[in-house]
């Protein structure tokens, strides 16, 4: 049966990126069975400046009839100045609310070949394999009130609202035991539960949820700040890690320096189960390097390949992508932020030599 991704390249060094995926999609299309129908949409900057709007009603809807969106990166200067609902930015939390894709997979593995590529020790970081799990829909980036006040005495005020549900909260860690199940069993849970009360809750209800469905899984506590510190001093010890979405957003960010680049993490953003998925690299959309062909690929490329793992149904193409992309770094292929000086076009070649092996 077809199925359909929706690619949405987006703004920076996006359609850089997205263009290796599209070369993928086409080779597994033409050699290895797949059978996948991609429509492209502007999205982000790219899609305010033509249609007066970073997420334009045609491509929600499109998205939502997919079974999987794949997008590059969003964000740029020249966007920087339009009221907040306007950014590039807003585009992709509309797109996440609207999906309703609540779990965020963010892995965080090293690469023997990368083991040397971190800025931390390679005995730290060698065989590193974690799973942050940041809820995606929720929490700071969505909650209510929030906005910019004037005060009577001159002075503003700028104001965010942590807010979350028990809901919200077991949903999100419903996947984290799960996923550990299948892993190493273990999951460790960061919240501020000292200074914040929503920490509190969101421990009390992880806690609960544990003891009622999943008394075989490991769990522990680890305050957010405590757990920034131990990523990089004693990495190997988180397996499957859960957390909100802001303190997601961040630590997630702090794991990729341990694999060696951001430009090798993907993620995966899921929901119910038969709703599409939304796939994206981590990484920013770099305008100080967009155009010029530097860009590493890999983190899409992984994307995609979580896309064909979560979505798409092809765990087996899945697991054979991965293992090109694992040949490719093996045979010393590297784009800039890896050391080397590979174009982005040519580590696309690096896996689809590859994959055709």
């Amino acid at each position: 049966m077809t199925k359909k991704l929706l690619l949405l390249p987006g703004d920076g060094i996006g359609p850089e990126v997205t263009a290796q995926v599209s070369r993928v999609v086409s080779w597994l299309n033409d050699n290895a069975g797949l059978d996948l129908q991609v429509e492209t949409r502007d999205f982000g900057g790219t899609a305010y400046d033509k249609f007066g709007s970073p997420l334009p009603d045609e491509t929600r809807d499109l998205a939502l009839s997919c079974d999987a969106v794949l997008m590059g990166a969003v964000g740029g200067p020249q966007w920087a100045k339009n009221r907040r609902a306007l950014r590039p930015e807003a585009g992709l939390l509309g797109l996440r609310k609207a999906m309703d894709v609540y779990a965020n997979l963010r892995p965080a593995l090293c690469f023997d070949a990368l083991a040397d590529a971190s800025t931390l020790r390679r005995d730290v970081v060698a065989g590193l394999d974690i799973m942050i799990v940041r809820e995606l829909t929720g929490g700071v980036y969505f909650g209510e009130p929030r906005g910019i006040d004037d005060l009577p005495d001159g002075q503003r005020r700028g104001y965010d609202t942590q807010v979350y549900t028990t809901s919200e909260i077991e949903r999100v860690c419903r996947v984290a035991f799960l996923l550990a199940r299948g892993r190493k069993n273990k999951v460790i849970s960061a919240e501020k539960s000292n200074v914040m009360e929503s920490g509190v809750l969101w421990r009390e209800v992880v806690t609960a949820l544990q003891q009622r469905e999943f008394p075989d899984v490991e769990l522990e506590h680890m305050l957010a700040d405590n757990a920034a510190m131990q990523l990089v001093k004693n990495p190997k010890q988180f397996d499957v890690l859960v957390t909100d979405n802001l303190f997601g957003d961040i630590l997630s960010d702090e794991a990729s320096m341990c694999t060696g680049s951001l430009g090798m993490l993907p993620s995966a953003a899921i929901g119910e189960a038969g709703k599409p998925g939304l796939y994206e690299p981590i990484h920013g959309s770099a305008p100080d390097i967009a155009g010029k062909g530097w860009a590493n690929p890999l983190a899409a490329i992984l994307s995609f390949e979580m896309a064909l793992r979560w979505s798409l149904d092809r765990a087996d193409l899945a697991d054979r992508l991965f293992a090109a992309v694992k040949t490719a770094l093996d045979s010393g292929a590297r784009t800039r932020d890896l050391g080397g000086s590979l174009s982005t076009t040519e580590m696309g070649d690096a896996v689809l030599k590859a994959l055709a092996a």
